[in-house]
Formats: C-alpha cells, structure tokens, sequence
C-alpha cells in the first residue's frame, strides 16, 4: 500500500513514525527522553523536537535551560589533567582520554548531547527509510580540513571503508555489522553497502534495520580523519589534519598535549586559544593537588575516595553525571573453568549487587543486573530483581565437579580503587559458597594489554547511550571488543531484531528477552552503575560534564 509522504514547513520529509511517536507521548506509552531520542534520530531536528513534546506535554520547549545570563570573554588557556595517551588512529582509539585529545581537532558526523539527543554535527541531515534499512548522510557545505581540502561524501566513504577493513582492527565494525559480511574469520564491507551518491551524499545500504545509525556514529572511534589518512601515514600525532577548531602544538605520551586555535574553521570560533592537557598518571590525588594549587582549572574524572577533598577545595566546583558507565568481572567462555555454565552461574549467584553498590561506591548510582543494560537507557526492560543465592551455589558448583570448593584468579587494573574495593567485597561474597577469589592487581596500562585474552577480568566500560550499542560492541559473536568470547546465535538475533525495532513500547519488550539470555547465560557478575565526577574552578564558565565524560569545550570559556 503506498503511504503518503510527510514533510515539514521547510519540505522536508518527516518520518511517518514521527506523528505515532507523537501520540504515544500524549498518551504516556513513552517518556519525553524517548521521544526526543527517537524523534532525532528520524531526521526531526532537536528544536523542533523538543518543541513538540513541549507543545504536547504543555511544557516549556526550550532546548537549554535558561540560566542567568553572562557574557563569556574569549581567551585564555584551559588547563586540564587528564592522562595523555596515544594519538595514531583514531579508529583504534580504546579509551575516551584518547578521544579527548582528538576531538578538537577532529570531528564528529554526529553529536550526542548530555542530554542524550543526537544532532547532525559534520552532517548537515540525515534520513532513515520507512523500514531503517537505508540511511542518506548529507554532510554540511563548505567544511574544510586544515590542509585546505574540501571535505565531502569521499571522506565519508573512506572512513566507513576503513572502520569495517579488518586490516584496521576497529571496534566500530560491532555498531556497523549491517554493512558488513563475513569473510573467512573476519568482516569485510559488503558490496554496495556504502554509496557515493554526489560529493556530499552517501547512502548507507544495511543488511537489517538500524535506529541508533546517527548515536552509533558519535562513538568515540568514529571520529572522521581525512580521506587519504592511511596514504599520508595513518597516525594523527604526526600528521593532525582536521575539521576541528584546533591545532597539535605539542603532544607527548605521558606528559602533554597542547592544543591551540586555528584560523579557518568553518563552524563558531570557540572562546579558548588553547587548551593544554598535563598528564597526572594514575594517582587520583596528584590531579586534585594541581587543581587545589592552581595548577590547573579542571580534573577530567574525580575518583570516588576523592570527592570530599574537591568539595573541601576553596573556589572548586565538582560536577556529576549520571551514566551507564559500569564495570563488569566477565569470564572467557572459552576457557576452563569458564566453558561450563555452571560455573559461571554459581559465580554471579553469590554477587551481593547493592552492598558492593555501597561498599565501592557509597551508593552513588544503581545496581548491576549482569546484562549490561542500565536502567537510564531508553530500551531497559526490568526483569526480576537479581538476589544473591549461595545454596544454589554450592549447588551449581558440585554439578560441575567442584564438591570440594573452586580456586580462581582474576585480574584488574590498579588505575581505578573502585575496582579493588568492589572486588575485594566481592571475594568476600564468594568464600560461603566455596569458592577462593584470588586479586591480582595490575597497573592500567598492564591490564589493558591483556584485557580481552584474561580468562578472568575486571573491565570497565564506558557509557553509550543505548544498551543495544554496547551489547553490539561487546557480546555479539566476533565482534573485536568481545573479551568473553561469548558466541550465542540465539542472544545474536534477540539483538538485531531489538535494534531494527522502532516501535518505543515493542522495542523495549523485545529487550527482555535479550537481558534474560545475556542474564542467564552468566557471561559477567556485574556489580555496579556509576556515578561520574569531574571537577573545576569556578572560573571556568560553559562547562557540563557529559556521561561519556566527553570534552565538548566549544562553549567553555574562562572569567579569569
């Protein structure tokens, strides 16, 4: 049956789910957060969404909340401690340090705000088929790298190409596995997937439906580099040719990275000329000292000891967002005693979620339901609460042969204290039910090197704003991220038919049925949802902390 075409007062075409998302909203079948993410990302621009649901829920539309108003004073350097990592390719990138460095002189097509909306940034608009299979990309007119290029769809392209090539061994080929096949061991873009329409249109062809395209493309991996990036060396520390605001001045692992305003940019000139990342290492206090003597004007993440001693720091300001940034003690699936299931079982059985809550993280955020779903993503369905059962432990255990009690080791970076406490409370919960927790702690950068071969490892992970992304990237069969080696054709559908599903209410039911198998299957004992801090002096203006902890310092300016 053919359907009538929707458009805009400006003639755009509109969605035609969007009028249905509208009348779930008046009815209260879903929630303003979810209309507005899910208005966005059918091509609704985020004034004119916030301006609906303002309209249907008698609400005040603005898209920012009013604030007092000041005028911000351009200049000034903005110095931050953060721990300064490598800067090669930005497709390989596997902390968000790294991305931060990045992503001032490299951009994004998207962007995702803290508050959760996705808005074309290098894209000028973006538009889904009725059936989210196919997405057309526009990126804006008149962007120019810093080299003088034009950019346009080739650079487009090229990424695409370059985030599926295995040759590239990017973690972006989980959020993007509907353009690609499988080839041999690996992925390889399927033909035809990605298409040159003109020099600033690209069609994405995708194998099954897709809704979160536009918040896949602002992970932190898929920040865009120029076209002949691998050509002129495949390493942005020595060649940073971007779209962004800023140019590398100085740039050393371990120590600093400068970053100065550039003439040029073809968006709104932001207010610092420079900013100047200073690398404080791993200990959380070095970073709070330099902020308590001036040192510098902000601390890109507080530890959880170290919030106290911000709030006791003249002229400070710690700021807080709530986030699905969570750790997770995930096992090898592949690996004894990790390849029976019960073992596994018995091993979340005896995890005590809200005492570690307390213990680890005085509270401050929400239990882990050992699926990786939290209960601030929009699709989180709520299963049965999770309670610890030490009987059917010892139960489990003997099935599987170890009547007489289970040794095993597992292995956590040293970088967070988080980490050492929630497991040192955990070897606790473990020991009733027979089971000995051995901690071997190591420094971050040790652990990262052998995060996804451990048999046994405590990971953190960072914040996505939909569970379906992070369950792409880190549990779907052969993704590169998937430290369990967990392989489940059954958890693999659940997955995508959740993902290509746009109906609010029905998506969220078809997450249940992924949750349950990720739950039951006991790939992680996940403990916790965390909280997350950074701090600043209260003459740096402009600045929200984002729950990816995200630097978006175009509007920050300093009241010096």
């Amino acid at each position: 049956m053919a359907r009538k075409v929707l458009r805009d007062e400006t003639g755009k075409r509109i969605h035609p789910y969007v009028p249905e998302l509208c009348e779930q909203l008046r009815k209260g079948d879903c929630g303003r957060r979810e209309f507005l993410r899910t208005a966005t990302l059918l091509g609704v621009t985020a004034p004119v969404a916030y301006a609906m649901a303002g309209n249907i829920l008698g609400e005040d539309s603005q898209a920012v909340p009013r604030a007092k108003a000041e005028t911000p004073k351009p200049g000034g350097t903005l110095r931050s401690s953060m721990r300064v990592q490598r800067m090669d390719d930005p497709a390989t990138y596997d902390w968000e340090e790294m991305s931060n460095q990045t992503r001032h002189i490299l951009e994004y097509l998207t962007r995702t705000g803290s508050d959760n909306v996705t808005r074309p940034y290098l894209l000028e608009s973006w538009e889904a088929s009725d059936d989210l299979t196919t997405w057309t990309l526009k990126t804006r007119e008149g962007i120019k790298w810093s080299n003088g290029d034009d950019l346009g769809a080739d650079d487009v392209v090229a990424n695409f190409e370059r985030w599926i090539d295995p040759q590239t061994g990017s973690s972006n080929v989980g959020l993007f596995g509907g353009l690609a096949e499988t080839v041999g061991d690996g992925k390889s873009l399927r033909e035809g997937a990605v298409e040159k329409v003109d020099e600033h249109t690209v069609i994405l062809n995708l194998s099954s439906p897709e809704l979160e395209i536009p918040e896949n493309l602002y992970n932190y991996p898929t920040a865009i580099v120029h076209r002949r990036f691998d050509e002129e060396g495949g390493d942005l520390s020595k060649n940073p040719v971007g779209t962004g605001p800023y140019s590398l001045a100085e740039f050393q692992v371990g120590e600093r990275c400068k970053l100065v305003r550039r003439d040029g940019y073809w968006g709104d000139a932001p207010y610092l000329d420079e900013i100047l990342y200073i690398d404080h290492g791993d200990d959380p206090i070095a970073s709070i000292s330099a902020l308590a003597s001036g040192q510098v004007d902000h601390v890109h993440e507080v530890d959880i000891q170290s919030i106290d001693l911000v709030e006791n720091i003249p002229n400070a300001m710690l700021h807080e967002a709530v986030t699905a940034q969570t750790g997770v003690a995930r096992m090898r699936v592949t690996e004894k005693p990790f390849d029976d299931l019960r073992v596994r079982q018995a091993i979340v059985a005896c995890m005590d979620h809200a005492q570690l809550l307390d213990i680890a993280y005085r509270g401050r955020g929400s239990v882990g339901e050992n699926h990786h779903v939290s209960p601030i993503h929009p699709e989180y369905f709520r299963l049965p609460a999770v309670k610890p059962d030490i009987e059917r432990a010892r139960s489990l255990l003997a099935e599987a042969g170890y009547k007489d009690g289970l040794r095993v080791k597992i292995d956590l970076g040293a970088a967070d204290s988080w980490h050492l406490a929630v497991m040192q409370g955990f070897k606790e919960q473990l020991a009733p039910a027979g089971i000995t927790l051995d901690l071997n702690l190591m420094p971050g950068a040790t652990y990262w090197e052998v995060w996804d071969k451990t048999p046994f490892g405590f990971t953190s992970w960072t914040h996505r704003p939909l569970g379906v992304m992070v369950l792409n990237l880190a549990y779907k069969t052969g993704v590169p991220w998937n430290e369990s080696s967990y392989a489940n054709p059954d958890f693999d559908a659940a997955l995508a038919d959740a993902s290509g599903t746009l109906d609010v209410t029905e998506r969220r039911a078809k997450m249940e049925k992924v949750q349950a198998i990720l739950q039951e299957d006991a790939v992680i004992a996940q403990p916790l949802w965390r909280a997350v801090f950074s701090a600043t002096t209260d003459k740096v203006k402009g600045y929200a902390i984002h729950p990816t902890n995200y630097h978006q310092f175009q509007t920050v300016w300093l009241d010096s």
